[in-house]
């Protein structure tokens, strides 16, 4: 029997560390961390020096219990992660299991491998209560936050909404973003390039100004045409190219995302199991050097496989000063070993990994870049004619990104050029690009708010909580004028080129927005760039020991709280940012476009009028609270729309839900997705009502006394009390159920958890 126990977090990482210790150690998992602030209440003793309640979480009391009986009578050893999340989870196994702190043995490793983990174990320590104090500063931090704002924002903007000191920063940055996209205007210039003979041979060259209207354009051009041109000036440089540095979490992520298409979330699992099953280094850190033993180890295969010419020893620094995760960069353990993973994209991304940290111990790559200098007679302008040859590829063998030789023709200095082609067309300057997960990431990183471990789950949140939608944008087209010189003369067209199309990126909602407006008019510290970074800072000093966690706590509480209270007297009325929009002509009442309970609306009505309610309409596809008229508001008020009558001489109406357009007959509705409900045909109305009662009749089995039914949904037969439903299973035909079978399944089925519902009556 093993005399000692090491638990680890993950069964995986449990199962390949069992490969290199002998019999004397057993290896178990604590299935990630097992105490935590309960889910419900704040549990955090704000008059006793803010001191948390934890408990060991449901669903790990049995891991807790099984973990307690194997460790009785063993030496425990903690190998939990090397970060402060790593050792917070050590304090709780040690509380949960009632350890010694100061004698339980603790050890830690940068990579799971035989050597790393026989070193871990020949000098083990105890657990750092300064990791475990800046862990809980924030676990603490963020439980206030999040127990005191959410219910603020669900009173003033929308129930179940959720307020985080990082997540609502990165809403921030979205919702900036996308405002300074929308208020951008393009500046338009003319990019002028022609193609020049050059004893035969083609020289394309650009005008390196650009000219800023269509009419200047025109002019240079027929300027041009009666125009001599020579090469002014050939300078030929040389140029390198060199490797980047060995990947930091952000760097890993940012890279997955631009060659490999990887969200972030989707690129953390892939390299923790990486990492668990001894491939890779650890994978959350913010740290870009890499140990003696891997340098070594980087060079050995270098000079073995290109050639001593190809090695350079480079030891990158860590540039912030913020870091506190200090490993070591993302690496292979294994130079060796050219591909690892139990799947194609494990596969994919260890590829990235090798290759970036191998090339970053690369030469540079030689390039020879040659620039030629053209002159126009009778002109001052000059184009740019330029050529870059590779000349030695060095890192570029491993990590690739070279570009194409671009050879010039033989040139010589005062060389007479005849001009083969030359065009004006016209440009438009780009607004500010929006943000994809990976860039949102770089950002973050730049304003130092968040570390490696928050980035994912920071995204993850604020997509789930519906404040960001990761979309495809298809772009719109517009008209763009091109000048081209055609036999001496001028000759003008238009052509049509799509622009604003794009891939994976975040848009903020309605609701981001409201929500964003909201905590920067009331809680301008939360939101703050400079703020959210500082306390990042203050979790760095608490972790180095020089600051008590209570202490940075007390002064911002001191601080948030009143805070709350203030925010208190803001009515919904003013959250809800209200645009009159106009009147309406006919009954001469007010009409708004407002935030609401399930996202932006119009409004037509004063909300105080006690003889009347307001009515309520929806936004048009394609507008928003800011872009949305009175003329496409007045619009909207003509729904629901009287489309006509079925067969059976029922009423069809054709309307505009929370989900999209729909028609109503009796108490039926049928989405008419992508049909317009203004120019639905009777006929069309018809043929999906009849549509939707076939495929109603498809998943109707039977019916039950007492109002059950049996039905066919989605994912298999179902009894339903209309209020409930209850899963068939497979050794049941649902025909020949019967209503104490029905009644019985309904009992035992698994209760549905309830989503945030306004109670009637409260405001």
């Amino acid at each position: 029997m093993s005399k000692n126990l090491v638990i680890v977090e993950s069964p995986a990482k449990a199962k390949t560390i069992e490969r290199y210790l002998g019999k004397e150690f057993s290896v178990k998992s604590s299935f990630g961390h097992i105490r935590d602030l309960p889910k419900k209440g704040l549990n955090i003793d704000i008059e006793h020096n803010f001191e948390p309640t934890y408990e060991i979480s449901p669903d790990k009391k049995k891991v807790v219990a099984e973990l307690r009986k194997t460790a009785a009578g063993h030496e425990v050893w903690l190998a939990t992660d090397e970060d402060r999340e790593g050792e917070a989870i050590a304090w709780h196994l040690c509380q949960a299991l009632k350890l010694p702190v100061d004698k339980t043995k603790r050890i830690v490793f940068h990579e799971i491998t035989k050597s790393a983990i026989e070193n871990a174990v020949k000098s083990p320590r105890t657990i750092y209560p300064h990791l475990v104090d800046a862990q809980q500063a924030r676990r603490v931090l963020d439980r206030l936050v999040g127990y005191e704002l959410s219910p603020v924002l669900w009173k003033k903007v929308r129930t179940g909404l959720s307020a985080g000191r990082v997540q609502s920063v990165a809403v921030r940055l979205i919702v900036e973003r996308e405002r300074e996209i929308r208020d951008f205007k393009p500046a338009v210039t003319y990019k002028i390039s022609a193609i020049f003979d050059a004893d035969g041979h083609n020289l394309p060259a650009e005008l390196i100004d650009k000219i800023t209207s269509e009419d200047k354009a025109e002019s240079f051009i027929e300027v041009c045409s009666a125009a001599t041109f020579k090469i002014q000036e050939i300078v030929t440089k040389p140029g390198t190219r060199n490797p980047g540095v060995p990947f930091t979490t952000s760097g890993l992520q940012q890279e997955a995302a631009r060659r490999l298409g990887y969200g972030v979330s989707q690129t953390m699992r892939l390299a923790q199991r990486l990492y668990e099953n001894g491939y890779i280094t650890y994978m959350r850190t913010d740290s870009t050097i890499l140990s003696d033993l891997a340098l070594e180890s980087a060079k050995n295969y270098i000079v073995k496989e290109f050639g001593a010419n190809y090695y350079t020893r480079r030891q990158y620094q860590t540039k912030d000063a913020r870091a506190q995760e200090a490993h070591e960069a993302i690496r292979p353990t294994d130079f060796n070993l050219l591909s690892a993973g139990e799947d194609n994209a494990e596969s994919k991304l260890y590829q990235l990994i090798w290759q970036r940290a191998l090339a970053s111990q690369m030469a540079s790559a030689s390039v020879e870049r040659t620039e030629a200098i053209i002159a126009p007679s009778k002109l001052s302008e000059r184009f740019l004619a330029k050529g870059e040859i590779l000349k030695f590829d060095g890192f570029i063998k491993v990590y690739g990104g070279g570009k194409d030789d671009v050879l010039l023709p033989p040139l010589k200095q005062g060389q007479k050029l005849d001009l083969s082609s030359l065009l004006a067309r016209q440009a438009f300057s780009r607004p500010p690009a929006r943000y994809s997960e990976a860039s949102l990431v770089k950002k973050l990183e730049e304003l130092g708010i968040g570390r490696p471990s928050t980035y994912a789950p920071t995204i993850s949140t604020i997509q789930k909580r519906e404040y960001v939608e990761k979309k495809d944008l298809e772009g719109e087209e517009r008209p763009v004028i091109v000048l081209e010189l055609i036999d001496n003369e001028v000759v003008k067209r238009t052509e049509n080129e799509r622009y604003g199309a794009d891939k994976s990126k975040l848009i903020p909602t309605a609701v981001a927005e409201v929500t964003t407006d909201f905590l920067v008019k009331y809680f301008s510290s939360i939101v703050d760039f400079d703020f959210t970074a500082k306390v990042e800072e203050e979790f760095d000093n608490i972790a180095a020991g020089d600051r008590r966690w209570q202490e940075m706590i007390s002064k911002f509480y001191k601080d948030f709280h009143p805070l709350i209270e203030k925010s208190e007297s803001v009515s919904r009325q003013e959250t809800s940012q209200a645009r009159l929009l106009g009147k309406d002509p006919k009954s001469s009442k007010p009409i708004y476009v407002r935030f609401g309970r399930y996202g932006p609306m119009l409004q037509r009505g004063e909300a105080e009028e006690s003889e009347k309610k307001p009515d309520f309409g929806p936004l048009p596809e394609g507008t928003t609270m800011d872009s949305v008229t009175l003329d496409q508001a007045l619009k909207m008020f003509e729904l629901p729309r009287k489309v006509g009558k079925t067969k059976d001489s029922q009423e069809i109406t054709a309307n505009i839900g929370r989900f999209g357009p729909y028609i109503q007959i009796g108490k039926k509705f049928v989405s008419i997705k992508p049909l317009d409900p203004f120019t639905i045909s009777e006929k069309e109305s018809n043929d999906l009502y009849e549509a939707k009662l076939k495929k109603d009749a498809q998943k109707h089995i039977k019916d039950l006394p007492g109002g059950l039914k049996v039905q066919l949904g989605p994912y298999g037969p179902y009894v339903t009390d209309g209020k409930s439903n209850a899963s068939i299973p497979d050794d049941i035909d649902p025909k020949k159920i019967d209503e104490s079978t029905a009644k019985k399944l309904l009992a035992e089925a698994p209760v549905r958890k309830a989503r945030f519902r306004r109670k009637k009556g409260k405001k």
